[in-house]
């Protein structure tokens, strides 16, 4: 592990973190949002970390723990580690008040500037804290192979782009300022690399091919809740289920390309 290679992970992860701006960016500068286009590039998003999670990182995670444990107890170890990326980002779903969960809100009977401005706020730091484990996810990525790294940086930056319009939408209704409304859709961002560096600088003193294997378990992990309680269910939520899917097949088969051709 090289000081670039750390440097690259920052990056990345800090631009699939601000991808939220450009939500906010979208949502002033489009009269009318194309929601088929939306759940496509949703499920497209969810095709790619399904494929990675199934068909390169758990295998790679198994493949380095065996280097060290007898095959059973490395497919044993690895599958710990994956469900305990599930149980921690799921955790953290449940600890965000549904009310203010952006991936439980079905629309809003809130009404007046005030109300409208909280609602914004507290999106934004529900993204924030939902964003901290994906920017782990991220940045653990990018420390592995940088052609599984990018097509995982595209999809988290594509999953963040709703994120940032629902953030910055409800704050600029009630304040009448973009600059806030996107000030605050960046800073939900930022959680992305914030929580990659403070996970790697947790892990580096002890950072060894077997905590690297474990740490791609459980970013598969991550990543597959994410796809299955988020990513999926927002193409249902934009009412064009077909463009979702048809999204899930291109991601899978964008990422199966990449891997053969890379």
């Amino acid at each position: 592990m090289d000081d670039s290679s750390i440097w690259l992970a920052l990056f990345l992860t800090t631009i699939a973190g601000l991808s939220t701006g450009i939500g906010g960016l979208i949502a002033f500068g489009a009269k009318s949002t194309d929601e088929r286009f939306l759940s496509f590039s949703l499920g497209l998003s969810a095709g790619v970390m399904v494929y990675v999670s199934f068909m390169e990182m758990m295998p790679m995670s198994v493949e380095l723990l065996s280097k060290s444990y007898a095959s059973r107890m490395a497919e044993l170890y690895m599958l710990l580690a994956f469900f305990a990326g599930i149980a921690l980002i799921a955790i953290i779903d449940r600890l965000v008040p549904e009310d203010e969960n952006p991936h439980e809100m079905q629309g809003s009977s809130k009404s007046g500037k005030m109300p409208l401005k909280r609602t914004g706020v507290m999106m934004a730091l529900a993204i924030g804290i939902h964003n901290f484990p994906e920017g782990l996810a991220t940045f653990a990525s990018s420390m592995t192979q940088l052609d599984v790294a990018v097509p995982i940086v595209v999809a988290v930056a594509i999953h963040n782009i709703p994120e940032g319009i629902a953030v910055s939408v409800p704050i600029f209704h009630a304040t009448g300022s973009k600059k806030k409304a996107l000030k605050y859709s960046f800073l939900s961002g930022l959680a992305e690399p914030v929580g990659g560096l403070i996970g790697f600088l947790l892990l580096m003193t002890f950072w060894t091919p077997t905590v690297n294997a474990l740490l791609l378990a459980f970013v598969s992990g991550i990543m597959i809740y994410i796809s299955f309680d988020e990513l999926l269910p927002g193409t249902e939520r934009y009412g064009h289920h077909h463009c979702g899917i048809g999204g899930v097949v291109c991601g899978m088969a964008v990422m199966a390309a990449s891997l053969l051709l890379l």
